[in-house]
C-alpha cells in the first residue's frame, strides 16, 4: 500500500508544536504504567499507525484523516478524556486515571504546570518529575520549605558533631552513645527524602543521577559507622565523617553552591594539564638540583625525595631564599638555577594557568547561562501544554494563568497578577501565546509601582508637620545636600585623626576619645539626623530601597551602639572600626570605586558559594588531619632538624615568637581549621609540615599538605578567575549600555483600561477588589522594575547569542519531529504491507 507523502508532512505541520515538544524531551508512562525509554516514538508511532491504517490516497479531509489528527491532538498521559474536562488540551499526569467527577482537573494541571516551572527555575532535571497522583504527596513533602529548613539544619548539625566527637573542642566532648544517636537521627532525616524520591523517581533514576547515587553511598557507609560506635561505645579511623558536606551541598540553600562546584569541575581538565606541565618543571629541577647541590653540604638537597619537596615548597615561595644560600655561599653562579626556576614555574607557568583558567571559566560561564535559560525555556513549554484548551489549543487565557500562579507563586496579589499578565501579553490579543509565555520568569520578577508618583505620605497629616515635612522635602532634593553630607563625613574622618594623634593613658582611654568622645557624638547626632530628614522626605519604603542609604544608617545605629557599649564596659575596644565606616560613602564619588562596588554586587552570590565551597574543603582536610595527626604532640618536637628552632620552647626573658609553632596542631576542628589557614597563605607552611613528617616518623604524610596546598590553589586561581571575569563583564556592559538604555531594560510599562480589564476578569467580586488599584472607568499605568542582578545583565549581553540559541534549539526540535515522523512513516508500511 502506498502512501502520499504531502499527506504526511501536512499531518507533521498539523500536529500542534507543543505537543511535539513534550514528546521529545519529557519521559512519560504508558497506560499500564510501565516506564517508556522513547515515549516520543511510542506516542506518535501509534498514533501515525492508526492515520495510515485509516487514511487512503484520497483528500486530507476525509474522516479516517480527520480521526488521526483528533488521536494525535488529544494525546493524555492517562487514561480516557470524560466530559467534565472536555475543555482541557491535555491532562494532567497528576490526576491520571482518576476519572470522578469531584475531582477538578483544571487544578491538577495547574500544579502540574508550577511544578514544571519550579524545576526550571531551580535548574532540576524533568525525569523527577512526578508522573502519577501517588507520587504527588511525597514530592510536595520534600518540596516544601518546612522540609527544606529541616534538611539544612540536620545537615548543618551533623557538620557541627565534629566539635563534640573525639578529638573534641575542650570542654564540648560528649560521650559516644550520645553523639552518634545524634548523627544517626540526622542521618535519618536526611535519608527520608531518599525514601521519598524512590515514591516518584525510582532506583532506575536514582542510580543513573549521580549526585544522589553518592549521596546514597555515603549516607548507607556513614549509618553503618555509626551504628558500629554506637554498640562498641568508642570512636574509630573515621575518615569518612570529612564527607558529611556532600549532605549540605544537597540541600536546596545551596543550589548555587553546587553549580559552582560543577563549573570547578568543568574547569579542572585545563587546570589538570597546567598542573602536569608545572610537576615535569618542578621534577625537572628536583632532578638538577640534587646533581648539582648536593655535594654542596646543602641538606636540601641531601636525596632525591629531599631535592623534590625544597623544589615543592619554593614553588610557593615559603623556603626562599634560605634553600639557596648553602649552595649560593658556595658559588654565586647557583643563583641562576633558583632564579630560572622561580622564573619559570612562578611567574610564567603559574599566570599561564591563571590565563588558561580564566579563558576556560568565561565560557563554561556563558554555556551555564545558555543551558538555564534553554532549561526555563522547556519548562515553559511543557507547563503551556497543560494550560491550553480544546478551544484555544496555541494559547492560555487569563483563568489559566490565573490558576498557575496560584501554586507556583501563591503570595503574588491579585493586582500583579493582572500585570504580569498584561506585561507578557505584549500583542495585545488578551491571550498568551507560547512565545509570550516564556518571558514569565522574567515577569514574576518584576516589582510594581504606580507611574505617577503618589502623594507623599505626610499629604493628610497635621498642616504644621505636614509644612515640617513639605520644607525637609524641599531641603533634600537640593543639589548641595548631598555636598554638605559630605563635608559632614569629611569633618568627621579629621575629627578621628585628630583623636588618634593624642596621647592617651592607656587602650581604653584612647578607644574611649576615639569612639566616645563630644566631637563623635556630635557627628553621630548630624549622621542620624540627615537619615531622619531623608527618612521624612520620602518615606521608610523609599529610603531604604536605596542601598546606599541603609548602609549610612546601619553604620551610624551601629557606632552609637558601639560608644554606648565602650562606656559601660571600657574593655570593649574592638568598636573603634565602626566609626570610620562612614567614610566608605566618600568612595561612591569616583567612578572607579563605583565600578569596583558594582562588580562586589554582582560577586556577591559568587563569593557566598565560594565561602562554601572553602568551609566544605576545609572540613574535609581538618577531619583527615586529626585523624591522621590528633596524637602528635609538637611542644619541643623536632630536635637536630631544620624546624627545630619553631617548636622549642624558650624562657618567658627570650619571648621568642617563633616557638609558638606547636600550636599549629590538628587537636580539634577550630584548631585544624586555623592551621588550614595557614597552610592556605603558604608563609612557612613547609614548616607545619616538616614538623608532623618528623614527629610521625612517616615522611609519606607530607602529601596530606602538598595535596591540600593543590587543591587550595586550584579552587583560588578558579575564585581569582571569576572575579577577572565579573569585573571585565561590568566594564563591558557599562561600555556598551548608556543610562537611558539600561533605564529602559530595568523597566517596563503596563497600562490597564478599565473597560478591557471588565472584559477579561469576569469575576464580580474580584472586580470589586481590584477598584482600588484601578481607576474605575478609567486608565492606569504601572511601572515593573527589575533587579540589576547578573541574569538581567547577561540577558541584556548576550541578546545575540540568545536569539541564536533560541533559533538551534528551534531547528534541533524541528529536526527531531521529522525524523520521528520518517520513522513511523516506515514502520507503518513495514506492519501494513
Amino acid at each position: 500500500m502506498n502512501y502520499n507523502l504531502k499527506e504526511l508532512q501536512y499531518i507533521n505541520n498539523k500536529m500542534p508544536l507543543n505537543d511535539r515538544l513534550l514528546y521529545n524531551t519529557f519521559f512519560i508512562k504508558d497506560y499500564s504504567g510501565k516506564n517508556l525509554r522513547k515515549p516520543k516514538q511510542h506516542v506518535i508511532f501509534k498514533a501515525v499507525q492508526k492515520g495510515f491504517m485509516a487514511v487512503t490516497r484520497g483528500s486530507p479531509d476525509d474522516d479516517g484523516y480527520k480521526h488521526f489528527t483528533e488521536d494525535i491532538n488529544n494525546v493524555t498521559y492517562g487514561s480516557a478524556i470524560t466530559n467534565p474536562i472536555d475543555e482541557m488540551g491535555s491532562r494532567s499526569s497528576l490526576s491520571r486515571d482518576v476519572d470522578s467527577t469531584d475531582i477538578d482537573h483544571w487544578e491538577m494541571n495547574y500544579h502540574e504546570a508550577a511544578i514544571f516551572l519550579e524545576e526550571g527555575e531551580n535548574n532540576e532535571k524533568f525525569d523527577s518529575h512526578p508522573r502519577h497522583p501517588s507520587a504527588l504527596p511525597a514530592y510536595l513533602l520534600v518540596h516544601n520549605k518546612l522540609y527544606y529548613g529541616l534538611d539544612l539544619f540536620f545537615s548543618m548539625t551533623l557538620l557541627a558533631l565534629a566539635l563534640v566527637e573525639n578529638p573534641a573542642v575542650d570542654r564540648f566532648e560528649l560521650p559516644a552513645i550520645i553523639h552518634s544517636t545524634l548523627e544517626l537521627i540526622c542521618l535519618g532525616v536526611i535519608g527520608v527524602e531518599l525514601a521519598l524520591k524512590l515514591r516518584w523517581i525510582g532506583w532506575s533514576t536514582i542510580l543513573n543521577h549521580k549526585r544522589t547515587m553518592i549521596k546514597c553511598i555515603t549516607l548507607f557507609i556513614m549509618v553503618i559507622e555509626a551504628v558500629a560506635v554506637l554498640v562498641r561505645q568508642s570512636s574509630h579511623f573515621r575518615v569518612t565523617r570529612g564527607l558529611r558536606p556532600l549532605f549540605l551541598v544537597d540541600t536546596r540553600a545551596c543550589g548555587a553552591v553546587r553549580r559552582y562546584i560543577r563549573q570547578i569541575l568543568q574547569s579542572l581538565p585545563p587546570i589538570l594539564d597546567m598542573l602536569v606541565l608545572l610537576l615535569f618543571f618542578v621534577c625537572s629541577y628536583s632532578l638538577l638540583g640534587y646533581f648539582l647541590f648536593s655535594a654542596h653540604e646543602n641538606f636540601y638537597f641531601k636525596t632525591l625525595p629531599d631535592s623534590f619537596i625544597s623544589m615543592f615548597v619554593l614553588l610557593t615561595t615559603a623556603n626562599f631564599p634560605d634553600v639557596m644560600m648553602p649552595s649560593y655561599n658556595k658559588t654565586k653562579w647557583s643563583a641562576v638555577f633558583f632564579i630560572s626556576y622561580i622564573s619559570t614555574v612562578l611567574y610564567v607557568l603559574m599566570n599561564l594557568m591563571l590565563a588558561v583558567v580564566y579563558e576556560t571559566f568565561t565560557g563554561i560561564e556563558k554555556d551555564k547561562f545558555r543551558k538555564l535559560l534553554l532549561h526555563k525555556r522547556q519548562a515553559c513549554k511543557l507547563a503551556f501544554r497543560l494550560l491550553v484548551s480544546r478551544q484555544n489549543p496555541n494559547t492560555i487565557r487569563f483563568k489559566q494563568f490565573q490558576g498557575l500562579m496560584r501554586y507556583f507563586s501563591p503570595k503574588t496579589c491579585q493586582r500583579d497578577v493582572i500585570l504580569i499578565y498584561r506585561q507578557l501579553n505584549s500583542s495585545g490579543t488578551g491571550l498568551l501565546t507560547q512565545d509570550e509565555f516564556l518571558n514569565i520568569y522574567d515577569a514574576i520578577s518584576l516589582r510594581w509601582r504606580h507611574k505617577d508618583p503618589p502623594d507623599p505620605w505626610f499629604t493628610a497629616a497635621w498642616p504644621p508637620l505636614r509644612t515640617f515635612c513639605r520644607n525637609a522635602r524641599v531641603l533634600v532634593s537640593l543639589p548641595y545636600f548631598e555636598y554638605i553630607v559630605y563635608v559632614l563625613i569629611i569633618g568627621n574622618g579629621l575629627a578621628m585623626f585628630i583623636r588618634v594623634m593624642e596621647s592617651s593613658v592607656d587602650l581604653e582611654d584612647g578607644a574611649r576619645h576615639f569612639c566616645a568622645s563630644w566631637d563623635a557624638w556630635v557627628f553621630y547626632m548630624l549622621f542620624l539626623i540627615e537619615a531622619l530628614i531623608r527618612i521624612i522626605s520620602f518615606g521608610w519604603i523609599d529610603y531604604i530601597s536605596s542601598g546606599w542609604n541603609t548602609y549610612d544608617l546601619s553604620v551610624t545605629l551601629l557606632a552609637i551602639w558601639g560608644s554606648v557599649l565602650l562606656l559601660m564596659s571600657p574593655g570593649f575596644t574592638f568598636v573603634v572600626i565602626l566609626r570610620p565606616l562612614r567614610i566608605l560613602r566618600l568612595f561612591k564619588l569616583k567612578k572607579r570605586y563605583r565600578d569596583i562596588f558594582g562588580t562586589l554586587v554582582l560577586l556577591s552570590p559568587l563569593m557566598w558559594s565560594t565561602a562554601v565551597v572553602m568551609m566544605v574543603m576545609y572540613y574535609f582536610f581538618a577531619i583527615v588531619g586529626m585523624e591522621l595527626f590528633a596524637g602528635y604532640t609538637l611542644e619541643n618536637c623536632c630536635l637536630n632538624s631544620t624546624v627545630e628552632p619553631f617548636y622549642k620552647f624558650y624562657s618567658n626573658s627570650s619571648n621568642s615568637g617563633i616557638a609558638y609553632y606547636y600550636l599549629n596542631n590538628f587537636s580539634n576542628l577550630l584548631t585544624s581549621g586555623v592551621t588550614l589557614f595557614e597552610l592556605t597563605v603558604v608563609n612557612n607552611w613547609f614548616i607545619i609540615m616538616d614538623a608532623y613528617a618528623f614527629v610521625s616518623g612517616q615522611p609519606y604524610l607530607r602529601l596530606f599538605f602538598m595535596i591540600f596546598y593543590l587543591f587550595t590553589m586550584v579552587v583560588l586561581t578558579i575564585v581569582v578567575a571569576s572575579v577577572l571575569e565579573a569585573f571585565r563583564f561590568r566594564i563591558q556592559y557599562k561600555q556598551q549600555t548608556s543610562k537611558k538604555d539600561e533605564e529602559l531594560m530595568l523597566h517596563e510599562e503596563v497600562i490597564i483600561d478599565w473597560n478591557s480589564l471588565q472584559q477579561q476578569i469576569h469575576d464580580p467580586k474580584l472586580l470589586e477588589s481590584l477598584q482600588m488599584d484601578f481607576v474605575y472607568g478609567g486608565v492606569t499605568s504601572y511601572i515593573g522594575r527589575r533587579a540589576r542582578t547578573r541574569d538581567v545583565l547577561q540577558r541584556h549581553m548576550y541578546i545575540t547569542e540568545i536569539t541564536q540559541w533560541l533559533q538551534e534549539a528551534e531547528n534541533e526540535e524541528r529536526q527531531d519531529i521529522n525524523s520521528i515522523i520518517e520513522e513511523a512513516h516506515i514502520n507503518a508500511r513495514l506492519i501494513t504491507a
